[in-house]
């Protein structure tokens, strides 16, 4: 009787331990979910920044066409 008490109390413990990582695994996947979002975010903002410097660059004069007026 002993016996199956204790293959009992390693199946509860078995089972609260699977129970836990589930959990964890949906707590990992929603914070991962929520990084990926902030990653997007960064990479847009990171683009529109390009672009705003790209934007910037064309709008200076050439310096081979000053040295050529020159």
């Amino acid at each position: 009787m002993s016996e199956f008490l204790a293959l009992s109390d390693k199946v509860d413990q078995l089972a609260e331990l699977a129970h836990a990582l589930r959990r964890e695994n949906a707590e990992l996947r929603l914070r991962c979910a929520g990084l990926v979002a902030d990653n997007a975010e960064l990479a847009r903002r990171m683009e529109e920044a390009h672009q705003r410097v790209v934007l910037l660059l064309e709008k200076l004069p050439d310096p081979t066409q000053q040295e050529e007026a020159a």
